[in-house]
């Protein structure tokens, strides 16, 4: 039996009346986030990592918590409410430090390393811009690391909630005077204060910094990135016998405390004295955001440009 001769031509008629109807978008700015979250697992290991220590750590507390809660509700030391709260100082703490570092170190091989293994001529032929790559590397430092380590604070103090909770009860000692002690609720938003303030906004100049040397190096990037400022303070220290630039750099890395809140010895205190207005007011801060800006589209400018290594 022979097919009908219109048979082929309706059938591109129907593809090309189907065509439009089957367009997506494809939204190359999320892709390109996930992208990065696929090749750089140590995003996710290093906090990870970070909170197992903290939680197998806290085994070792559970067996003598009794008898520092007891301590506690009968009046002694400070130093032994100051007990209760240090392991859950302690594991916020390296979860933000393993997300710094992470963070850090991802900045520095974000661009370069896509140029030293040459994917970077797989990822010019797909249809993103040089700016949306840039950007999406940036959000990784700037977003990801220090909500993703604010989540993982939480349920790992939360974890640690629980398991005190449990031997408490089976101790036959109060949990909510315990729960008062350690306010694990109010500190958790003083860590994602701190987290926002410091380490988003505050830190900005410092990784976009790092993603332009990573885009300009073609080798050693951390020690282009460390070479000017130790030139600089050089500079001024034998040229003009001052401190400024050094001063500068460290209340820059300080995550500028004074002024988003005095915050003691632990930016996690539910006690701490914000200052948010003083920290949106802040002329570093404005100015630093502005170099960042600036940063990051000379990164995206010099990718365009810059060959595989």
């Amino acid at each position: 039996m022979s097919t009908p001769s219109n048979a082929v031509p309706e059938s591109f008629a129907d593809a090309n009346v189907a065509a439009p109807a089957m367009t997506v978008q494809t939204h190359p700015f999320y892709w390109s986030v996930r992208r990065e979250l696929w090749e750089h697992r140590s995003i996710y290991v290093a906090p990870l990592a970070g909170a197992g220590v903290a939680l197998f750590g806290f085994l070792f507390v559970l067996v003598r918590l009794p008898h520092m809660v007891r301590n506690s509700m009968n009046g002694g030391p400070t130093a032994h409410s100051e007990a209760l709260l240090q392991p859950y100082n302690f594991a916020a703490g390296l979860i933000m430090a393993a997300a710094f570092i992470v963070s850090i170190f991802y900045a520095l091989d974000a661009l370069y390393g896509e140029r030293r293994d040459r994917s970077i001529l797989f990822w010019k032929s797909l249809p993103v811009s040089d700016l949306t790559a840039v950007l999406a590397k940036a959000t990784i430092p700037l977003f990801v690391l220090p909500l993703g380590a604010f989540v993982l604070a939480a349920v790992t103090e939360l974890i640690m909630l629980l398991l005190s909770s449990l031997v408490l009860l089976a101790s036959g000692l109060s949990v909510g005077r315990y729960w008062s002690e350690v306010q694990v609720f109010g500190r958790l938003g003083m860590l994602l204060y701190h987290l926002v303030t410091a380490h988003m906004f505050w830190y900005a100049p410092l990784y976009a910094w790092l993603l332009l040397i990573s885009a300009w190096a073609r080798r050693a990037p951390f020690l282009w990135a460390a070479l000017p400022p130790i030139a600089i303070h050089i500079f001024e220290k034998i040229a003009f016998h001052t401190n400024y630039f050094m001063q500068f750099l460290r209340n820059r890395v300080e995550g500028g405390q004074d002024a988003a809140a005095t915050m003691g010895d632990m930016p996690m205190n539910p006690g701490a004295h914000l200052t948010p207005g003083a920290f949106l007011a802040s002329p570093g801060l404005w100015i630093g955001l502005v170099f960042a800006a600036l940063f990051l589209y000379a990164a995206a400018r010099l990718r365009r440009s810059r060959e595989p290594t």
